[in-house]
């Protein structure tokens, strides 16, 4: 048998079930492992929107991992640009890696920013079992010895959970910061299996990805990056009660290709404000550490333009970037 005839028959059967299913299925890209923020977001957004019946057919996931977001990123940008069934998680590290130039030249108006509908607390967690009982011990152990403790992060390097401990370090008088080792890694999961592995000392993420993990007595968080304590996880300190003035929290939202019409942008954001309002939306929130944070429309692009100006100066100012 041929390959032409074979890719014939593959064709014929996948138009089969496209005419057969009726509509379209809805596509959401996490842009890295399964298990961590972007799965999150993809996942728990993607089966509400099903459960309150704002789409008709159940939301297929699609993990892309790859350059801390940038190969999904590029995916859209080059392949996808108008196709108007795809949506993609971002968040905080997404404007980061922007900001910072990481994917390749490309910018925050090559995509449209639909909105967010929740933030996640930026947490630094080690093993249940490391010696580091409070953030001052691994903030004390880095500028006692900078090359003992390495931190494991969901982004790539220079990336938001990168810049995390180093904004912590700032606070602290420590300004060697291209010595702090950093490995970054496809998603929270994998952080912290490195951290739990004893490859690293310390990880560097957010709450949704540690929520399991520490529920299973795998981890300690030692610090929330937050202003105050997060309901439903009161017993972890905060940052800035340990001395440390640092809030960084993880905006989880969507973004669209470029080329879609303005009828199902604001398709799309109606959906997600309906995500947001849900009930269904409010408890995936307590359960997973997230606060509330509902930036959604026409508005988010110039919120995301304004952050990304914001995190480039920040990045300077910390030296990841010249």
């Amino acid at each position: 048998m041929t390959q032409s005839f074979l890719k014939a028959l593959m064709t014929g059967a996948v138009l089969s079930v496209g005419v057969a299913s009726g509509a379209t299925a809805a596509e959401c890209i996490a842009p890295a492992n399964p298990g961590g923020g972007w799965d999150f977001t993809c996942r728990q957004i993607g089966k509400i929107m099903y459960d309150i019946g704002v789409v008709d057919q159940p939301v297929q996931v699609t993990n892309m991992p790859g350059a801390g977001g940038g190969l999904a990123y590029n995916h859209v940008v080059t392949e996808r640009s108008d196709d108007a069934d795809l949506f993609v998680a971002a968040s905080s590290a997404t404007t980061t890696r922007l900001a910072q130039n990481a994917y390749a030249g490309m910018t925050a108006d090559q995509v449209r920013f639909v909105g967010a509908i929740g933030a996640d607390p930026g947490v630094i967690a080690v093993a249940a079992d490391s010696e580091y009982q409070s953030l001052t011990d691994l903030v004390e152990a880095i500028k006692a010895d900078p090359g003992s403790v390495a931190f494991a992060g969901g982004s790539a390097v220079g990336g938001f959970d990168h810049m995390k401990p180093l904004m912590i370090l700032q606070e602290a008088g420590f300004t060697d910061i291209t010595s702090v080792k950093y490995i970054g890694v496809d998603g929270g999961a994998d952080a912290i299996t490195q951290t739990v592995g004893g490859f690293t000392q310390a990880m560097t993420g957010d709450m949704s990805e540690i929520v399991s993990f520490l529920a299973n007595g795998d981890i300690r968080v030692i610090a929330v990056l937050t202003e105050e304590r997060v309901p439903g996880f009161e017993d972890i300190p905060t940052a800035k009660e340990q001395g440390y003035d640092v809030v960084a929290v993880n905006w989880r939202g969507l973004y669209v290709p470029k080329g879609i019409s303005d009828e199902k942008f604001d398709e799309w954001a109606g959906k997600l404000q309906q995500v947001a309002d849900s009930e269904e939306w409010a408890k995936a929130m307590a359960d997973n550490g997230l606060a509330p944070f509902t930036k959604v429309g026409g508005d988010f692009q110039a919120y995301v333009d304004g952050l990304v100006a914001e995190i480039n100066a920040m990045s300077k100012e910390l030296g990841v970037i010249q």
